[in-house]
């Protein structure tokens, strides 16, 4: 499900935080093509509203936040995933933890942003995620970069030699927090052929996302752990 620049994207908050859900709630209010259908202060209240078929049936993405009493983030990505199928993750969490990070995109989220991000970021994210592609904040990126290849991971040849240079291109862009536009400026190819190459290099990695795909890239070595830009 991919939503047209025209329709309004439809959001669940779950944030246990009051403070940031009423910052959020008023900040989704003043954006055009935003609409915050759903709030909640747990994981067991959302849940219980997705799986009445109700909620499920207008939500496009589930901002989720980790650190969430009673029943975590973490725990409730499968229920989210059961009773709102067509509906994105995204994490949107203080917690820079490589658990967290790992687990979470290895569960199938479709982005993991931080609550340091401006709601600018947030928006972009959100608009990222529904044309198809992945939202990763940029300090998750490096934090990835540095800390999910072990430094005596043995290195895997295979992935690598099945990339193109210019998917390695696009991944390492990826890699870095680029949304599809601004890696088709960088590497002067449209954007059409980066979607293009990213599904090939999901593809040959075997993953369905970017976050997944990134993760794969540094616990095996296809990224190094010092990129050139």
């Amino acid at each position: 499900m991919t939503a047209s620049t025209t329709e309004t994207i439809k959001i669940a908050l779950i944030e246990d935080n009051p403070e940031y859900r009423r910052a959020l709630n008023i900040a989704m209010d003043h954006s055009p093509g935003f609409e915050l259908a759903g709030k909640f202060g747990t994981a067991e209240q959302a849940l219980a509203d997705l799986r009445s078929g109700n909620l499920s049936q207008r939500i496009d993405v589930v901002l989720l936040d980790l650190g969430l009493p009673r029943m975590q983030g973490l725990e409730s990505i499968p229920w989210i995933q059961k009773f709102a199928p067509e509906a994105r993750i995204i994490v949107l969490t203080q917690s820079d933890k490589k658990v967290d990070v790992i687990r979470a995109i290895r569960m199938g989220v479709a982005g993991y942003l931080l609550k340091s991000s401006s709601m600018e970021s947030i928006r972009a994210g959100i608009k990222e995620v529904m044309e198809g592609g992945a939202s990763i904040d940029p300090e998750i990126a490096v934090y990835l970069l540095k800390q999910i290849r072990e430094p005596n991971a043995e290195f895997v040849e295979a992935p690598i030699a099945q990339l193109s240079n210019r998917e390695l291109e696009v991944l390492q862009s990826i890699s870095k927090g680029l949304a599809r536009k601004e890696i088709g400026e960088k590497l002067g190819i449209t954007e059409n052929t980066v979607v293009s190459h990213i599904r090939h290099v999901y593809e040959k990695l075997d993953v369905s996302n970017a976050p997944s795909a990134i993760s794969k890239a540094y616990e095996t070595g296809i990224l190094p752990i010092k990129q050139e830009d």
